[in-house]
């Protein structure tokens, strides 16, 4: 099936494929007022609450589906939640996976990783890079899948359905907030809408690789910091993913970190929903103020990653 390419048709068409394996995540609307914002609508995807706790299980079952996986298993290189998306993805199809992830991997998502029955290998440096060339030599040596977070044909076709959902879901959207990474995601949320709807990306100020990427005219070295670094900090964006920016992504927004945290205490605050640094970050640019819609205006925000501890459920309290 590799005559799919990334457009409606292909996204569709790896839609069928997957569906039977992922959850179709809810959308919740609310008002900027609930915020204390400007009167506008805002109809926040909880892809959160997706199989493996992000959007990632999306791109991960399209890999499995759409390439022959050889008796060698899968092998991915992640900073947490891609590779439980594949580890997950492996669990249920009965492949074998190891997975590669930099030192600073979260405890959450090293422990679902283990969770799904998957080899964890933390290389010794800090970077998703660092990982990405270790899994790339364990692909050479084994004869394993390698199956890449965002810089592959079938993983942006997977992570291409949440735009698919999101407009059978939100018929009147005007405007959609995408966080980036490495630009799987929103590469394949803006291929869905061919610019039908405004869509926007959202970058820590501490690792602006499309901002970068868009300002040079091709993918280029970023810095790799700030407080979503297991999620959102690569290198570079991806090849496969930067004409698709260039052509449907209308800008990038920069948020600092204090904005991205202080969106998860009012998404929790607010809705009681908790997010990770990562799935925080696209909202964080609309509560933060750094996109400000205009009135009446119906923004759709991706939150798109649930992978944290941040919240201590073992902790006890009296009611009355």
């Amino acid at each position: 099936m590799h005559e799919l390419n990334v457009n409606r048709a292909g996204i569709a068409a790896a839609h069928g494929l997957i569906r039977p394996f992922i959850r179709t995540t809810p959308i919740v609307e609310v008002d900027g007022a609930e915020f204390g914002l400007a009167a506008f609508r805002a109809y926040l995807k909880l892809e959160l609450l997706q199989h493996a706790g992000s959007f990632k299980a999306r791109g991960a079952f399209a890999n499995l589906l759409l390439r022959e996986v050889p008796a060698a298993g899968v092998v991915a290189a992640s900073g947490g939640n891609h590779g439980v998306a594949v580890a997950y993805a492996a669990m249920r199809l009965g492949k074998p996976a190891r997975i590669f992830v930099p030192s600073i991997v979260s405890a959450a998502k090293a422990a679902r990783i283990r969770e799904c029955g998957a080899e964890l290998i933390v290389v010794a440096g800090s970077r998703y890079d660092d990982a990405l060339a270790a899994s790339q030599e364990w692909a050479r040596a084994s004869g394993a899948l390698q199956v890449h977070a965002f810089d592959q044909l079938e993983t942006l076709l997977g992570q291409g359905t949440v735009g698919l959902e999101f407009a059978q879901q939100a018929t009147e959207l005007d405007t959609l907030l995408v966080a980036v990474g490495g630009g799987g995601l929103i590469a394949g949320v803006a291929a869905w809408f061919e610019g039908r709807v405004r869509v926007i990306g959202v970058e820590p100020e501490a690792a602006p690789t499309l901002t970068r990427a868009l300002a040079a005219g091709k993918p280029v070295d970023a810095e790799m910091g700030g407080i979503a670094a297991d999620s959102l900090a690569t290198q570079q964006v991806g090849a496969l993913m930067f004409p698709i920016a260039q052509r449907y992504v209308e800008r990038v927004i920069l948020v600092p970190d204090a904005a991205i945290e202080a969106a998860q205490r009012r998404l929790w605050q607010t809705l009681r929903i908790v997010t990770e640094p990562g799935g925080a970050a696209a909202s964080a640019a609309l509560l933060g103020g750094q996109y400000e819609p205009r009135p009446g205006e119906r923004v759709g925000v991706l939150l798109c990653g649930g992978n944290t501890t941040a919240v201590d459920f073992g902790k006890r309290t009296s009611s009355v």
